[in-house]
């Protein structure tokens, strides 16, 4: 993701005036009639009502991502998250008597698995049918077969390129999730060894008693 304080060439704590002044200075080399580049001068008003939109602002400087400058992997990984968040929400199980960032990630690491599964399957069987073209006879005239094994292949293709975005994005979200550390609760002693504490306790009591 571009940086938009990088874009402007200024500290993560200037103020507003500092980012006028950063934008007037670049407008005037970026700006089309001046001779700039159209999608240069376009990046630069982004950034600039990014940081000047004080909530957009921090959540960008919470998560270093916002919608405007995010790709489409990005947007499809923060959608990925977003739902994960949801299920660990709804999870009625103790917090701290389970990790859910353990949790998403091996939903993340099981999505990953399946789509480059998918993938190869995907992959083996366009092959296939380019086999079957090969094979296939010319028929003069109109060749129904083979515009329909084209066809098939046309529409693998497609699939193959989504479950391609699939992964990317499945990827930048394993990526987005790395690094977090989750406190567990200790896990509680057996029953025996609660009643072998207990009687210890009891033993200490009547002998200072």
């Amino acid at each position: 993701m571009t940086d938009p304080y990088d874009i402007l060439g200024v500290e993560r704590d200037a103020d507003e005036a500092q980012l006028k002044a950063a934008y007037r200075r670049h407008a005037k080399v970026a700006h089309p009639d001046s001779g700039g580049d159209s999608e240069t001068f376009a990046h630069l008003q982004k950034a600039y009502a990014l940081l000047l939109d004080p909530v957009r602002r921090k959540v960008y400087d919470d998560t270093g991502y916002d919608v405007e400058f995010a790709d489409a992997a990005e947007l499809q990984a923060l959608v990925m998250i977003e739902k994960l968040v949801t299920d660990a929400v709804l999870d009625e199980r103790e917090p701290g008597s389970f990790d859910p960032v353990a949790v998403m990630q091996a939903s993340l690491s099981e999505e990953l698995r399946k789509a480059r599964f998918s993938k190869s399957e995907l992959e083996r069987h366009a092959s296939r049918i380019g086999l079957h073209l090969e094979r296939l006879g010319k028929r003069a005239g109109r060749d129904v077969l083979a515009h329909m094994f084209r066809a098939r292949v046309e529409a693998i293709s497609k699939a193959v390129a989504e479950t391609e975005a699939k992964i990317k994005a499945t990827e930048r979200a394993v990526d987005m999730l790395t690094g977090y550390i989750y406190e567990l609760d200790p896990p509680p002693l057996p029953d025996a060894s609660v009643a072998n504490l207990e009687w210890a306790e009891a033993s200490r009591n009547r002998s200072t008693g």
